[in-house]
């Protein structure tokens, strides 16, 4: 088996398992944060579900640490009250990153299983585990019953071959990846990834490798453990574990030999993280603020770096670095070893453990106009404020802080670029100016919408800024507002529409608003050729149709024509010229699903 078949298999009742199978499996670690953490809640105890094992169950707050939103305070308190009444453990705001969490306090090592509303769960690949980003829905199950469905993915294999080349980065690694890749060729495969030079690897470059595994459509990026990873989780749990490491015999869906050698600095251009391109591209672009944290890049190896650059020197003038910390443990390291003076000192503001403006509960937003280069692992329009974000390394960030515009570490300007006051009000009107852009029947007829885009991410279906709106009444009135040229479609659409989009669709976070606003609007079913794994749990529990195709060219499909979708065989049909194609019809899972109204 493959690793992730072989997890997989040891926590279900079956010796093995291969891609394909949908079986039950046991969830050590079940994890609600402050995002979705509230509705959470809400699922069990409208359902008057209690709690397998408090001893697996935890809450982590890290979306909002700051307390800064009144409506994320009433919901971790509403969180609170409730693992008060249970005994269940929260990880408060003093805490930091929750994924990090649970590898800090030995609650995720090789060969365990977690559950969390965060979509980057799989970050936790980094250390040969398996973590799953869902919706409320599946989390709240898995408070309940210490388990969930789940569908054991297809795996393959990378190779990365030749040496590594001097000052490439993790973070440079995995953006030459998605350069590869792309957003949807690895769609719903779990990845393993091995090489002389991986095994290497420290446990902060596999984290932030695995944890943008989310932006290359990946189930999960899996690592074979080393003796670092080993020791570390020895250390964090206190017992002795095994490594978790596929058979030599072990089937691959496909095979990858990648020269590393040939990897060079990257930088994501604003937009798409798959929109990763070598940094001569992007070298001089001015900015107006530089930031350094999130998931993928605030640990402490990181800020290490960061420090060492910034040391003696000052951020342009002009220019707001932000300095995030992955855990309040880290925060702390970095008090004692003096980098929060060369921070400060160097005139960054570094704010408490948490998500940061990944989230839009922390420092890190920008405005319109503004240019940020970030460490994070997004830069979808509007996720982390209304400018534009290119991500690079924390050593790429640093550099061009100090710099004033993009730059790498070794050729940082001994005078900063500044920007004139024209350049600042051009750039601020033109943002202004610029768009943001009984049993169930098993057949449906509607009007389609027929978008033509792939890699429709949550953020554009449902955005961040309406994250704490729990009551599904009040959500379609936001569906597509941050989706370029669809802005109007919530006040156009009408009960029986049915949505037809591209790949890949609703990639990125796991917020299981982003379905239930088309449920909102009677918004019938989303046919696309392939959904995010997340967003497909989602849509399933929540019994939303969707279905997948391969093709709709023979339909001559025009946007606003009347189609009829059935669920049970597949067959798509466009009613005007009465031309059909053959889509993928409902599993037993979905359709069992659906016709219960939902996974509860």
């Amino acid at each position: 088996m493959t690793i992730i078949e072989k997890i997989i298999a040891n926590h279900s009742k079956f010796e093995t398992v291969k891609a394909g199978d949908i079986v039950d499996v046991f969830i050590d670690a079940r994890v609600a944060r402050d995002f979705g953490g509230a509705n959470v809640v809400k699922h069990l105890e409208e359902n008057n579900l209690d709690i397998d094992d408090v001893n697996r169950t935890f809450f982590t707050f890290d979306t909002n640490p700051t307390g800064s939103d009144q409506k994320y305070a009433q919901n971790q308190q509403v969180i609170r009250l409730f693992a008060r009444k249970h005994g269940i453990k929260v990880f408060d705001i003093d805490n930091g990153i929750g994924t990090h969490t649970l590898m800090a306090e030995g609650l995720a090592y090789p060969d365990s299983t977690a559950l969390t509303t965060d979509s980057h769960a799989n970050i936790l690949g980094a250390i040969g585990a398996f973590g799953q980003g869902m919706g409320d829905k599946d989390i709240a199950a898995a408070f309940n019953k210490g388990k969930i469905w789940f569908k054991v993915p297809p795996s393959v294999k990378i190779n990365l071959n030749g040496k590594r080349p001097a000052g490439i980065t993790a973070k440079d690694i995995v953006l030459n990846l998605l350069n590869r890749f792309g957003a949807n060729s690895l769609l719903g495969y779990s990845v393993e990834i091995y090489g002389e030079e991986v095994d290497k690897f420290t446990l902060d470059e596999r984290i932030t490798i695995s944890s943008m595994g989310t932006e290359m459509g990946t189930i999960i990026i899996l690592f074979t453990p080393n003796k670092e990873v080993m020791d570390y989780c020895e250390t964090r749990t206190g017992r002795k574990l095994e490594v978790i490491r596929a058979d030599a015999s072990a089937e691959y869906d496909d095979v990858f030999d990648v020269e590393i050698s040939s990897f060079v600095p990257m930088v994501s251009l604003p937009g798409k993280p798959h929109d990763a391109v070598n940094i001569l591209r992007a070298k001089k672009v001015k900015i107006d603020s530089a930031f350094v944290g999130s998931c993928t890049n605030g640990r402490m190896e990181d800020l290490k770096t960061v420090a060492n650059i910034l040391k003696g020197k000052k951020v342009a003038p002009g220019v707001v670095l932000k300095i995030v910390p992955a855990t309040n443990e880290i925060w702390d390291q970095c008090l004692e070893e003096g980098l929060i003076k060369i921070f400060k000192d160097a005139g960054a503001l570094v704010s408490n453990a948490g998500c940061a403006g990944c989230a839009a509960g922390q420092v890190g937003q920008n405005g319109p106009g503004e240019v940020t280069i970030s460490t994070g692992n997004r830069n979808f329009p509007g996720k982390q404020g209304k400018g534009s974000v290119y991500l690079a390394s924390p050593e790429t960030v640093a550099a061009s802080a100090i710099a004033g515009y993009i730059t790498t570490m070794d050729d940082i300007p001994a005078e900063p670029a500044v920007f004139t006051v024209e350049e600042r009000s051009d750039r601020i009107e033109k943002a202004k100016k610029e768009k943001i852009s009984e049993k169930k029947p098993t057949a449906i007829e509607g009007r389609v919408w027929y978008i033509r885009e792939d890699n429709i991410d949550t953020d554009m279906i449902f955005h961040n800024r309406y994250l704490t709106i729990t009551d599904i009444n009040e959500m379609g009135q936001y569906t597509f507002d941050n989706l370029a040229g669809h802005e109007d479609f919530a006040k156009k659409a009408k009960p029986g529409d049915i949505v037809l989009v591209q790949k890949n669709f609703g990639s990125g976070s796991s917020r299981q608003q982003a379905v239930d606003c088309f449920k909102s609007l009677g918004v019938q079913a989303v046919l696309a050729e392939s959904f995010g794994a997340i967003y497909e749990r989602n849509a399933i529990n929540a019994a939303f149709p969707i279905l997948t195709y391969s093709s709709v060219e023979g339909l001559d499909l025009n946007d606003g024509d009347t189609i009829r979708v059935d669920f049970e065989t597949g067959e798509i049909t466009n009613l005007k010229n009465s031309k059909s194609v053959m889509g993928s019809p409902f599993s037993e899972v979905q359709l069992e699903i659906f016709q219960n109204g939902g996974l509860f």
